[in-house]
């Protein structure tokens, strides 16, 4: 086997693959049709396998082809990182550290564990996003982050898993609201009055969205706001309740008349985790924000 490709060829095949056609594949590369079937062909023929099945619906990736495109996507998103990098560099920046957190790590307990970190780290840049749990457990896996903190019950496969934090998510209602003063509720009973959410790229949004679908149930909020303190003022004007971690609505209730209701569901209490690929291969500055993570992880009881 002679296998010889170039970025262009790991590019197309990724493009190929998203689209499901070699023909729309090649047109968002900026390919002809004719050019992008040469390329293909010629890694089929350096392979010695088929790397696409042709049907008049389009195309489907054949096991290598599956691999092939697993490892592209890998090397594409390393040199996209080096490129950021660099850049950094370039501006007196000496490194440069990718974060994922879930919607309660990001905007609950990161914040004072990044503020020391970067009091400490004055040449290090932070890319800080939020995503769902299993989102952050691949982009970990294949190397696209650093650092990533996960809750609930997802898979960590072969990363390391260190035990970080405990949140419970509660309905959080008007003071005057007829949920208000039970001991607890079942999430499947909320969906009965109008709910204030976050925005549906939010991974809570999405979570809570997962549960409905298993619940056979529609999640369809009321209205949608960009955090947690702005969905506590709507349930304070009596808009709707809401599903937010305890420690939010906690922190909310003492300027606002609302209180916050246990939801009875298992799921509400989550372990949160962090997770990398290994610790040893992390870069010092890397090292040091999970050191710290550690150590704040002895302040997080669960609720």
């Amino acid at each position: 086997m002679s296998l010889h490709f170039d970025l262009t060829d790991l590019r197309l095949m990724v493009s190929v693959a998203e689209h499901d056609s070699l023909t729309a594949g090649a047109q968002a590369m900026g390919l002809s049709l004719p050019a992008a079937s040469a390329r293909v062909r010629k890694l089929e023929d350096g392979a010695a396998t088929r790397l696409f099945l042709r049907t008049p619906q389009g195309v489907t990736l054949t096991p290598p082809g599956q691999a092939f495109v697993h490892h592209a996507r890998l090397v594409l998103a390393q040199l996209e990182h080096l490129r950021s990098d660099l850049r950094e560099y370039s501006r007196g920046i000496k490194g440069h550290l990718r974060v994922f957190a879930n919607t309660t790590a990001l905007g609950e307990f990161l914040p004072p564990v990044l503020r020391r970190y970067l009091q400490t780290h004055p040449d290090v840049s932070v890319d800080l996003r939020e995503r769902l749990s299993h989102d952050i457990v691949r982009a970990v896996s294949e190397g696209q982050v650093d650092v990533g903190i996960v809750a609930g019950m997802v898979r960590t496969e072969n990363l390391v898993a260190i035990a970080y934090r405990h949140d419970r998510l509660v309905l959080t209602v008007a003071s005057d609201h007829d949920l208000a003063r039970r001991s607890g509720v079942a999430f499947a009973d909320t969906l009965e009055f109008d709910q204030v959410g976050l925005h549906e790229s939010s991974a809570i949004h999405a979570f809570l969205n997962q549960i409905c679908t298993t619940l056979q149930r529609p999640f369809k909020p009321r209205i949608q706001v960009g955090n947690f303190e702005a969905a506590c003022r709507m349930i304070e004007a009596g808009i709707g309740v809401g599903i937010m971690p305890g420690s939010a609505a906690r922190r909310h209730a003492q300027t606002m008349a609302i209180c916050a209701v246990p939801l009875t569901d298992d799921w509400a209490l989550r372990a949160m985790q962090v997770v990398v690929r290994d610790l040893d291969a992390l870069a010092p500055f890397a090292r040091d924000l999970v050191n710290l993570l550690i150590e704040d992880a002895g302040s997080g009881e669960p609720e």
